[in-house]
């Protein structure tokens, strides 16, 4: 998932101030510039707190726009999703009652007072933003646009899930203490040189806060694992699975579920060549044609317990694994144990294919 953070702030850094009326901060040329950059993405998520101040529809407001999200099939609007630690919303906001999008709301406990109006999520407590990419990801979210407020920017970055912060600043309005409202301060590190533009009287800093890995390059060696995946023999209790291992020095190393045991999956057989092979497995990748396993019944431990313990330092897939035969959270896992996990739907179809016999 490409995650993008997005906010305005007063010269002296508050997102809003102490009275219940909305604060306008930006001008409306970086407005405009901010929904043009909510269309170019799948979903937008902002807190409760930004919901019950503000009341946002959230909408996608070009109508050229709307029309080509439809002749792809699309609804009009982008998906929505908020969370919640309170519980405290109303079905009655225009987060739920406005535009035709899909609405998510992330909460610790239940709210049958939604029920119609979003899916709720639960989630442990606190949530974090690992497990909000996860949820959204097995919906078929690929692009997120958060708008915070603050604890929400403030997680996503802590968390290492962000790929980018566009910071717009009003150099001409400044609250102080006395009326400021929630703050945002953002310290860039030196590897995250910023690029600056000006929206009208807007100050706006863009940074891509890590380099992300070639596209084309994780696509190809995805290909590799499900090309591998083909040569699995069908089973009831298993998927057919590929894997590539690419070691720390660039050589790789290719796998698939059952190729040496009955009890073996693809990310074993990989890394088990790779250490045959006297290959370093820290900080290389691995590529597999489904998310790697969190429960095992046939091993001691699980794909993703063997990740971790080699250091992988990436973990590339196409298709998150069904609920068929139990609850899988290797990629919840994986991110929130800092390991870099990426995924790639537009395979999922010819994976769902070399798996047909378990989705009969």
């Amino acid at each position: 998932m490409r995650i993008t953070l997005s906010a305005a702030v007063t010269a002296d850094g508050y997102l809003d101030d102490n009275t219940p009326s909305r604060l306008v901060i930006s001008t409306p040329e970086d407005w405009a510039e901010v929904l043009r950059l909510r269309a170019a993405h799948d979903a937008i998520l902002v807190g409760a707190e930004t919901l019950r101040r503000d009341d946002p529809a959230l909408l996608l407001r070009d109508e050229d726009v709307r029309a080509r999200r439809r002749a792809l099939g699309l609804r009009p609007d982008i998906a929505k999703a908020t969370l919640t630690r309170t519980g405290r919303l109303s079905p009655s906001l225009r987060f739920f009652t406005e535009g035709d999008a899909d609405r998510y709301v992330f909460s610790d406990r239940p709210l049958p007072e939604l029920e119609g109006a979003a899916e709720v999520i639960r989630t442990e407590d606190p949530v974090t933003a690992a497990e909000i990419v996860t949820e959204l990801e097995r919906r078929g979210i690929e692009n997120l646009f958060v708008e915070g407020g603050s604890q929400i920017l403030g997680m996503f970055i802590a968390e290492g899930l962000a790929d980018t912060l566009r910071l717009a600043v009003n150099p001409h309005l400044t609250l102080g203490p006395d009326r400021g409202g929630a703050r945002f301060r953002y310290a860039p590190p030196a590897a995250a040189p910023g690029t600056e533009e000006r929206f009208g009287d807007m100050v706006v800093t863009t940074w891509h806060l890590h380099e992300r890995a070639s596209e084309t390059e994780d696509l190809r060696r995805l290909r590799e694992a499900v090309e591998a995946s083909r040569r699995c023999t069908p089973s009831a209790t298993s998927y057919c699975v590929g894997a590539v291992v690419v070691a720390a020095d660039g050589r790789s190393f290719t796998g698939y579920t059952h190729e040496t045991s009955p009890t073996h999956h693809a990310e074993q057989e990989a890394i088990a060549k790779a250490l045959a092979a006297g290959a370093e497995l820290r900080g290389g990748a691995i590529y597999s044609s489904m998310e790697p396993c969190s429960t095992r019944a046939s091993e001691p431990e699980s794909c993703t317990q063997l990740i971790l313990r080699h250091g992988f330092a990436r973990v590339a897939f196409a298709l998150y694994e069904p609920d068929r035969f139990v609850r899988c959270c290797g990629a919840l896992t994986l991110r929130r144990a800092g390991v870099e996990v990426r995924c790639y739907p537009a395979l999922g179809d010819e994976v769902r294919a070399v798996n047909a016999h378990l989705w009969r």
